[in-house]
């Protein structure tokens, strides 16, 4: 598969799971789940055709990933059951901990909402029907983990503080070739893939992200503006799980408060590692069900490995992340079924 193809994929996928650019996604919610949907289909997703896909893509038709709440209708596309988790009950989905499986097994959900319903009362109606279908249990908790603190370094920050704020989406606006709107924890976004191959996330005042794949450097070049530090934490740690829920999580301590242009670089062979771990079937190494993926990603997680274009980007940026302990929230999974019951 083409790689600048894969690389549109998973930033589709990473968009869908819930990466942060622009700001941290709301904060957790204790509501007991009292609202359902009128009718739901939850299905396996299938496997991913990747010819279609890319001849798709080609033509402009971007991949219908993630999350969609129009009007009465809600849909949930090729998800894993951590990201729907993480939506159902308003957590990323780092803060997830339950089996293995919850990352890779990936599932489609139609679902109408009743009449008078609001966008807002969709997490609690799939609340409810992972509850229903799954049989899932769950609780909070905080406990002490090891982090990466992300701090400005003893020279200070080379980062751009952003000047301007992008214009709000129109949730109504007609789509043009090669855009797809979705629905993310971070409020609604569309994708565009560009001429040239790279892909614009445009989340209005929330932030730009563009991604190209830099195949001189072998790899994948992100640009992000509007850029808070507590959502630049979210996207690292989002980046140092990509090879699986064994990377640390990133916690902003730079006491900075504003809005910021930020670049960050994924080596392609940390991006075909994380894809393949996502279940894409990608040239260089077996799938999801096959051996393990190239360890790379978890190197990046240590920063005693050295040399990753992760934490060399952020040094770039007058920052950098230091090992440290601090207070991590999780969602535990204490039970739930694999398949789900019948509609």
């Amino acid at each position: 598969m083409n790689v600048r193809i894969a690389g549109v994929l998973l930033g589709g996928l990473l968009l869908a799971g819930g990466a942060a650019f622009g700001q941290a996604a709301p904060a957790a919610q204790t509501i007991a789940s009292n609202l359902t949907f009128d009718v739901a289909s939850v299905k396996p997703s299938p496997p991913l055709d990747m010819q279609k896909l890319q001849a798709d893509m080609q033509a402009g038709r971007m991949p219908n990933f993630g999350m969609h709440i129009n009007g009465l209708r809600a849909e949930y596309n090729y998800m894993a059951m951590r990201e729907l988790i993480a939506a159902a009950y308003k957590v990323k989905p780092y803060q997830v901990t339950g089996p293995a499986w919850l990352a890779t097994t990936r599932f489609d959900i139609v679902a109408k909402m009743p009449e008078g319903s609001k966008k807002d009362d969709a997490p609690e109606m799939l609340r409810a029907l992972l509850a229903d279908r799954f049989k899932l249990v769950a609780h909070r908790e905080t406990q002490e983990h090891p982090v990466l603190a992300l701090v400005v370094s003893k020279n200070g920050i080379k980062m751009k503080e952003s000047t301007s704020v992008p214009p709000a989406l129109d949730p109504d606006a007609e789509l043009k070739p090669g855009e797809t709107r979705m629905d993310t924890p971070n409020g609604p976004a569309v994708v565009t893939r560009n001429k040239d191959g790279s892909a614009t996330v445009n989340m209005g005042a929330k932030g730009i992200i563009t991604q190209k794949m830099d195949m001189q450097n072998q790899s994948l070049h992100l640009d992000s503006t509007m850029t808070t530090m507590d959502g630049f934490a979210d996207m690292l740690t989002n980046l140092m799980q990509m090879g699986g829920p064994g990377g640390k999580q990133v916690v902003d301590m730079t006491g900075l408060k504003g809005n910021y242009e930020v670049a960050v670089d994924i080596s392609l062979a940390d991006l075909m590692a994380a894809a393949r771990n996502a279940g894409i079937d990608v040239p260089g190494g077996p799938g999801a069900g096959g051996a393990a993926p190239a360890a790379a990603p978890a190197a990046a997680a240590d920063p005693g490995g050295g040399g990753t274009t992760v934490f060399a980007s952020v040094e770039k940026l007058g920052l950098k992340l230091e090992p440290r302990k601090a207070p991590v929230e999780q969602l535990v999974v204490d039970s739930l079924e694999k398949t789900p019951t019948a509609d």
